[in-house]
């Protein structure tokens, strides 16, 4: 029987709650899984004790009831929007610690140009932005800008309920490279009054560092590099390698103390792009929750769920060295294949240099590496993988389904 207190994890259906569900029930901590769905592969875990798709309403209706049910005294949280919601609430609810961030740093890492402000203080090298304003004629600052640019929101949670009001798509990242198309671009958002935050291009690899924060400073730090990710332009990673310690380190102390300078606690990854050619890292953004590569880390041995939960409790996470790791986002990595061969021309960054067969013998190779990893699959717990196929076979045949009506 456990001698640790249950943990609530909310949010198990992708490879980023399983992980979580993972690194806990390995280490003896029994888990209550909350999915959006009886179909969350978080589910099928021969670690959760316990399940519940995820009831309707706000956290703050049904939470409390299920916190007394289950009497956990932990929970963790994976969405943003979630964590923007128990931002809202106590700390300390019935009992159980709400592992997540609270509510003042929360909301500077979810504003883009907050979080540049913060970095360029700290000597953090940031992309050129610019951000346009409601009322102001664009044509003489487009002109003037230099080209390939990115537009990001500047706080994707708050814009998207006006988004989704005004019947507009979110784009996460879109890529211009003219003036003309950058107009166009803003134009989309007239109806809004509201504009994405405009930047630099900015080339190199994916490079992600992660740290758990507790007071001030890390007590677990990692980073790795992206190989690729999907779409190919940007995006999560689906094939992503371990980077050493011993690499980065003086940019590692500025992420470091850019987490400190906002008052982070818990974990949090500092992503940048990096020019292996220059040596310059340009900040991307702090994603100030679990991040999809998450189980890279777990294999890797840094296991920043378990970290969260046993500094919240006075235990000693007793982590262990860390080892050089690749891992893999099976199916998005086969969507990115697929895109690189057959749909180039929808590929928003005209940067992006396709490979692909040189990435078709890496795809095939990667099966054949017996230390390759894999963010679902797992030999010691391989039922979420075939809960993951069922999901993806359902998928394909509603689509069938509503094409055929």
């Amino acid at each position: 029987m456990s001698t640790h207190p249950l943990a609530i994890v909310l949010g198990v259906d992708s490879p980023i709650g399983l992980t979580v569900i993972r690194e806990l029930g390995r280490r003896g901590v029994p888990v209550h899984a909350i999915g959006r769905s009886e179909h969350a592969i978080g589910r099928a875990s021969k670690w959760t004790k316990s399940f519940s798709v995820r009831p309707k309403g706000a956290l703050a209706d049904w939470l409390p009831a299920l916190i007394r049910e289950t009497g956990a005294g932990v929970m963790l949280a994976i969405s943003e929007d979630d964590l923007i919601a128990l931002a809202a609430l106590d700390p300390v609810m019935g009992g159980c610690k709400i592992l997540t961030p609270r509510a003042a740093p929360l909301s500077i890492v979810l504003d883009k140009a907050d979080t540049l402000t913060r970095a360029v203080a700290i000597g953090i090298d940031v992309p050129v932005s610019w951000q346009p304003q409601p009322g102001k004629d664009f044509a003489a600052k487009a002109g003037a800008l230099a080209y390939p640019l990115v537009l990001k929101w500047a706080d994707p949670p708050a814009i998207l309920p006006r988004l989704a009001e005004h019947s507009i798509e979110f784009i996460k990242a879109e890529h211009v490279d003219t003036p003309d198309a950058l107009l166009a671009a803003l134009s989309r958002y007239d109806a809004l009054a509201a504009y994405p935050l405009t930047q630099s291009y900015c080339p190199g690899i994916g490079l992600g560092q992660m740290f758990h924060m507790k007071d001030g400073a890390a007590t677990l730090a990692f980073q790795h590099r992206r190989i690729h990710e999907w779409p190919p332009e940007g995006g999560v990673s689906t094939v992503c390698a371990t980077v050493p310690l011993d690499q980065h380190e003086e940019q590692r102390a500025k992420s470091e103390a850019l987490l400190a300078s906002i008052g982070w606690e818990g974990a949090a990854m500092v992503e940048y792009r990096y020019d292996e050619a220059t040596g310059k890292y340009g900040l991307m953004e702090i994603n100030g929750r679990f991040w999809g590569s998450l189980p890279l880390a777990r294999h890797a041995g840094a296991d920043f769920a378990w970290e969260s939960y046993a500094r919240a409790l006075g235990i000693d996470p007793a982590q262990g060295e860390q080892k050089e790791r690749h891992a893999r986002y099976t199916i998005p990595e086969t969507r990115r294949l697929a895109r690189v061969f057959f749909g180039t021309r929808t590929i928003a960054d005209r940067q992006f240099k396709p490979t692909p067969w040189r990435d078709l013998l890496s795809y095939i190779g990667d099966f054949l590496d017996p230390g390759m990893r894999y963010f679902v699959w797992d030999l010691r717990d391989p039922r979420p993988f075939l809960a993951d196929m069922k999901n993806v076979i359902r998928k394909r045949v509603r689509r069938e389904r509503l094409r055929k009506d």
